[in-house]
């Protein structure tokens, strides 16, 4: 061996040697606290970048932009399992809130975890990669020179009434999907096998292990609030499949099967809004189309952004900064290709905060926008904290905070904006009611299945050979629905849903709809807003705005337990504030299946 090899073979010799005897040491809560503020320094040091990239990749994709998130992203990731690895040294000790609270974030801070090695990091952001992109970039072509995006496919099922042209937008969407079967069998395998280096059985393990509580308890705790509301939905599913009936006829819409995905308004089955002309009495119309009067009123894509926002400053909250308006993609881009699935960033853990949005002057995407809105005001409430700290006090918590202000849309809120003229009685109540539950309550069984389905796959009783299979055999147990058509293994229907794509975790979106109707009835109380929960808007009231501030200025620094009781009294989830909101619906929807055979 050369000499200088020689010397540099015995300088690395020792390096190991010090490294071991340091790691063979024992462990002090000094030595933890250190760690987790390295750790804390080199991640956000890394994230800053790496968010950068990927908004840039996001809003003007091509495989260049692509490739520099790629990189940025596997730098962080590879340093983050380091840590996440390291923490179990600190396991045992005698150590303060902050740095044990901390400790457990790191460990659990990775969606996808890979195993300590750089190949097997760089194959699983490039498998996340293409999948977000074949997403992203998806299109059906019904010919050569006619390519419809998701969007335009998403219209044309919400407003289309045809049987067949809707099973043909539902089947074209649905072929996006097929090329990522192979590379979600990988991905999964990889990611199991960073979780079991975490000291997790399998990903979903994880996953279900970030709520403060046991990661078995958090599955009991799904299924509790799930059969809180079961009745509800299944007394919704049955009054909407009959009117389906009535509206395509029992050859299309058996009474005693579960209801064809393709009739329901939406690409996924997962909100029915788009069908309430169908499933709505004449005489419960609510009177109110929003979508007809943001038209009217010459409200433009931005003006929409400045109504959301007025409403958060009415309860006390700051203005936006002025960079939010400059760097935010509000409106889609006509020059270039763009993921148009809604979302919020924080780029930099200060101000630099921004939407991403297609946004069409819709109902729908008005009540988008303050859900947006709610995560940017959550991001800037918290930002005084620590990169640990920043973020919401669980998942659901940053989904819920935009949602519950949606509850507070009502009619007087609309007619408070000058979008009507006058609030429609009391008698118009059910439409209002029927409506807002085809949104939220038909969602909630979805947002189950979604994590169910992954869970099953990655704990492997699910396997490659069933995916599909399993996917509809949830959805049917679930929603009480099934595919139009007959589904196979050569399909991959649970990737046509971006988050099974971009592979974010969903049952973050059953819990903000739980967490939504609790806060907005604790909210109300705070508010003094007497009469139903249904009417209730919390628009201009400083002292619920102080409370909702109050909440999200904790972040994660506090265990959701604890957070939750600074709006609510409770450090319980609970669905009944859901039932007490749809009560009036609920005896409505008994007298209107009286003599209907319900259930599936």
């Amino acid at each position: 061996m050369p000499a200088r090899h020689q010397l540099c073979f015995t300088i690395y010799l020792f390096v190991l040697t010090i490294q071991a005897s340091v790691f063979a040491s024992e462990p002090t809560s000094q030595e933890a606290d250190r760690f987790v503020a390295n750790a804390e320094k080199e991640l956000h040091d890394l994230w800053l970048p790496a968010m950068r990239a990927s908004w840039v990749a996001e809003t003007f994709i091509t495989d260049a932009t692509r490739a520099i998130a790629d990189d940025a992203w596997t730098t962080w990731d590879t340093v983050a399992v380091r840590y996440a690895n390291e923490t179990a040294r600190y396991k045992g000790l005698n150590l303060s809130f902050d740095t044990r609270h901390k400790l457990d974030l790191l460990r659990s801070a990775l969606t996808l975890p890979s195993p300590p090695d750089p190949g097997k990091t760089r194959t699983l952001v490039e498998i996340q990669s293409s999948m977000s992109s074949r997403y992203s970039k998806g299109k059906y072509c019904q010919s050569e020179n006619n390519c419809l995006d998701l969007v335009l496919l998403s219209k044309r099922m919400a407003a289309s009434r045809d049987p067949q042209e809707l099973l043909e937008i539902w089947q074209g969407w649905r072929e996006v999907s097929p090329p990522m079967r192979d590379e979600y069998t990988q991905l999964v395998a990889i990611a199991n096998e960073g979780s079991a280096n975490l000291g997790f059985a399998d990903t979903g393990a994880m996953w279900r292990s970030g709520y403060n509580m046991h990661q078995d308890e958090f599955a009991a705790e799904v299924d509790r609030l799930w059969l809180q509301v079961k009745p509800l939905y299944g007394s919704l599913q049955c009054h909407v499949r009959a009117r389906l009936s009535d509206h395509y006829g029992a050859d299309i819409v058996p009474l005693d099967q579960p209801i064809p995905a393709h009739l329901l308004g939406n690409m996924w089955a997962q909100s029915w809004e788009n069908i309430y002309d169908i499933t709505a009495p004449k005489d419960a119309d609510p009177g109110i189309n929003l979508t007809k009067q943001i038209l009217a009123s010459g409200m433009d894509e931005i003006e929409m952004v400045r109504k959301g926002e007025a409403f958060f400053t009415s309860l006390g909250l700051e203005t936006l900064p002025d960079s939010f308006w400059k760097k935010s993609m509000i409106v889609q881009p006509r020059d270039r290709d763009v993921n148009c699935h809604a979302s919020a960033w924080s780029l930099d853990g200060k101000k630099d905060v921004r939407i991403k949005m297609c946004t069409q002057k819709t109902a729908e995407d008005f009540q988008t926008v303050h859900h947006e809105l709610g995560h940017i005001f959550y991001d800037l409430a918290y930002n005084h904290h620590s990169p640990s700290y920043q973020s919401g006090a669980h998942d659901g918590f940053h989904e819920a905070i935009g949602d519950t202000i949606s509850l507070s849309m009502t009619p007087a809120y609309l007619k408070q904006i000058n979008l009507i003229e006058e609030v429609p009685d009391a008698s118009k109540d059910i439409g209002l009611l029927i409506k807002k539950a085809m949104e939220s309550i038909a969602f909630l069984p979805f947002s189950l299945v979604v994590d169910q389905w992954r869970w099953q796959v990655f704990s492997g009783e699910t396997t490659p050979e069933t995916y599909n299979r399993d996917w509809w055999e949830l959805r049917t147990e679930y929603q009480g629905i099934r595919p139009p058509v007959t589904r196979s293994e050569e399909n991959f229907d649970p990737g046509a849903k971006y988050h099974v794509a971009d592979s974010v975790p969903y049952t973050r979106y059953f819990l903000a709809r739980i967490l939504q109707f609790q806060l907005h009835q604790s909210l109300c109380d705070i508010a003094g807003v007497k009469g139903p929960l249904h009417r209730c808007s919390i628009y201009g009231n400083k002292e619920a705005g102080a409370r909702l501030e109050e909440m999200m200025s904790l972040g994660a620094s506090r265990p959701w337990q604890e957070t939750l009781k600074v709006v609510t009294g409770t450090g319980r989830m609970d669905a009944r504030p859901i039932l007490a909101y749809f009560a009036p619906l609920q005896d409505w929807l008994h007298e209107q299946n009286q003599g209907r055979k319900c259930g599936w």
